[in-house]
């Protein structure tokens, strides 16, 4: 049974891919600064920093494959930590990288972003650019193999206030609002995060070894068409407010402006429709919601 190491796998995708690899049988172990809530009976659990080398190096011994979803992911945070975002996002990849040349792994599996492409998205743009230059240069001098991965937009459970879809929903169900930094009519390429994940575990295949490939959706939808099925959803009892405060984080119709090296868009068929994958998301947050508010009443029958 092969080994694989998710570094970054009790986040967001990364803990849908490290579910996708056991489903597929493989020996998951996850490496990350907090206990994953998502761990499985079948997946090892490892608790540390990217910044340890030592921790680091230790994890990495005997794993045939390694992911790395670890680090500062939000172009907002990365705008306003740029230091921290060159530390944890390229100095822990390269630890991360090293250790796996050390310990002659089958391929190392680099979480990129299709921001690489754009003028747009900052410290996180450059950072990813940077690393992804380090995972080349590895192949180039140590022949350790890998694949990159440049993510577009993703949703689905497990998400946090960081991402577009779970605030959109949070902020309906919380505030009767649904808000965008924007006009609405952004392009953007949804894909949900298990189609995301599916994808994610099929480029062990030998065939995308040394590639780069896009993982996006295989529809483009306007963000305010995003925002009316919400609002639909949830029987119009919603309203819907745009603040376009002037951001250039983030690119209004494609990410991509002119770049020598090209990847290649991995599709996912068949795929979670956008309709039922919203859906799922709006009864995860309701049922969050509902169990922090009979919570909350308890806690506060108990100090009367």
């Amino acid at each position: 049974m092969n080994k694989v190491l998710v570094f970054g796998g009790a986040g967001f995708l990364g803990s849908h891919v490290a579910d996708e690899l056991s489903n597929r049988g493989y020996d998951v172990s996850i490496f990350d600064i907090k206990p994953s809530p998502f761990l499985r009976p079948n997946q090892t659990m490892l608790v540390g920093n990217i910044m340890d080398k030592k921790a680091v190096f230790s994890a990495c011994q005997g794993a045939d494959y390694i992911y790395n979803f670890a680090g500062l992911a939000d172009i907002q945070e990365a705008t306003e930590r740029p230091l921290d975002t060159a530390e944890l996002n390229i100095i822990g990849n390269m630890n991360i990288l090293e250790a796996a040349h050390r310990h002659k792994v089958k391929r190392f599996v680099y979480a990129s972003t299709v921001y690489v492409y754009s003028s747009s998205g900052s410290f996180y743009r450059a950072s990813k650019q940077a690393c992804e230059n380090f995972v080349e240069l590895y192949f180039e001098n140590y022949n350790l193999p890998f694949t990159i991965l440049r993510y577009g937009s993703l949703y689905g459970r497990r998400s946090d206030n960081k991402n577009t879809i779970h605030r959109f929903i949070h902020s309906a169900l919380t505030e009767g609002v649904v808000r965008y930094q924007g006009t609405g009519d952004e392009l953007r390429e949804y894909i949900h995060a298990m189609d995301a994940a599916n994808a994610s575990v099929n480029i062990l295949d030998e065939k995308y070894e040394n590639q780069h490939l896009v993982i996006t959706g295989s529809q483009s939808s306007r963000v305010r068409d995003i925002m009316l099925m919400i609002a639909e959803m949830l029987e119009n009892k919603v309203k819907l407010a745009y603040e376009n405060l002037g951001l250039d984080a983030h690119y209004n119709i494609t990410p991509y402006t002119f770049k020598p090296k090209l990847g290649k868009k991995l599709v996912v068929n068949p795929y979670i429709d956008m309709g039922q994958g919203l859906l799922d998301c709006i009864h995860e947050i309701a049922d969050c919601l509902t169990h922090t508010q009979a919570s909350g009443s308890i806690h506060d029958q108990e100090l009367r």
